[in-house]
């Protein structure tokens, strides 16, 4: 079983296997022409992509190209970089634009179409709107609170089990998490409320903020320095985080976690890939995003990645079964909503937040 420091030293990794170079400065601007060749396929992607080195040299093996990986920050980084690229593009496909900012890709034009094969169950997580399948569903996971199982029994507090109770005194400094301004897992957690509280968001926001919320510019901050539970030494035992994360929170030898997710707070998170329009190696893109539906990575990406597969009937790790429950009913926005409100939204939660 990793442990929770494996986990989030994982979720920054960017990726150098056998085979697979990371060339170029991730904030940088290097053009396809001078960073790809027809031997080599670029993938931009975030810092939390990491595969299997035997799954990597099989690629490359089958497919005849050189994959190269250039990672971006987390998913709102990297969708902006291809967006201010989509005329010159580093990369020849990308992976880990998600929902909540899927619709400002397609709106720039950032992608072309690719109508991939799908595996059973994956078309359930397309994205809305997407009739040119100009982005391929690969991974799915849920943005939900988690909190520290064992230091609730120990101060003998019930914990919070709504978004509603995250604004009870009961819980005051208690809820770390990381910004909507600079994280798509913050802005996960933004577009729940705004599913759960409609225009009234802002004034649940308030009240949260209050209550002593503390925010974070990114997960790792979040969970691994500020969380009770993460390793760091943090006091805090309420954290926005993943439905998987309990999975990971099992110590060796035990039955049970140490911690658990909300179910009634989460917001779904769907991973797309796609083929970058104007890309030096378009066939090569193509059969990257065939790669990443592959059997063989849908199986990977739990114990990889920590996220779901889209295929149906994926084996999961065992551990999954009893912690990594996935909630019922998640919060949703309609990406066509999300696009027209993202940066109103975004303005007014920083004013909220700020003050």
């Amino acid at each position: 079983m990793r442990s929770v420091r494996a986990l989030a030293a994982a979720l920054t990794l960017t990726v150098v296997a056998t085979g697979c170079s990371t060339m170029g400065d991730p904030g940088g601007g290097s053009s396809a022409a001078s960073g790809s060749t027809p031997k080599q396929v670029v993938l931009m992607t975030h810092d939390s992509f990491v595969l299997p080195k035997p799954l990597i040299r099989k690629f490359e093996s089958d497919s005849g190209y050189d994959l190269v990986v250039r990672a971006s920050g987390d998913g709102g980084q990297l969708t902006n970089k291809l967006v201010l690229t989509k005329d010159d593009p580093t990369g020849d496909a990308a992976f880990g634009v998600d929902n909540t900012f899927a619709s400002r890709a397609l709106d720039e034009g950032v992608f072309a179409p690719y109508a991939a094969q799908l595996p059973a169950g994956a078309a359930s997580y397309e994205l809305p709107g997407d009739d040119q399948h100009r982005l391929t569903p690969v991974d799915n996971g849920n943005v939900c609170v988690n909190v520290d199982t064992t230091w609730f029994a120990e101060h003998r507090v019930a914990p919070p089990q709504t978004l509603d109770d995250l604004t009870d005194h009961r819980y005051h400094d208690l809820f770390v998490l990381p910004g909507a301004a600079t994280s798509s897992t913050g802005l996960a957690f933004l577009l729940a409320t705004v599913a759960r509280y409609g225009d009234a968001w802002p004034d649940y926001w308030k009240k949260l903020m209050a209550n002593g919320a503390e925010l974070t510019s990114g997960w790792d901050d979040a969970y691994e320095v500020d969380f009770t539970q993460g390793g760091g030494g943090g006091d805090r035992p309420i954290v926005l985080s993943y439905d998987s994360s309990p999975a990971f929170t099992v110590a060796k030898g035990s039955s049970t976690s140490t911690t658990r997710a909300l179910l009634d707070t989460c917001f779904r998170q769907v991973e797309y890939a796609g083929v970058l329009r104007g890309a030096r190696n378009a066939k090569g893109a193509r059969a990257l995003v065939d790669f990443l539906l592959s059997p063989q990575v849908q199986e990977a990406l739990p114990e990889s990645m920590y996220v779901f597969p889209v295929a149906r009937g994926t084996r999961l790790p065992a551990e999954w079964a009893s912690f990594a429950k996935q909630p019922g009913h998640p919060y949703a926005v309609d990406p066509a909503e999300v696009a027209q409100n993202r940066d109103a939204w975004l303005r007014e939660w920083s004013d909220v937040t700020s003050r």
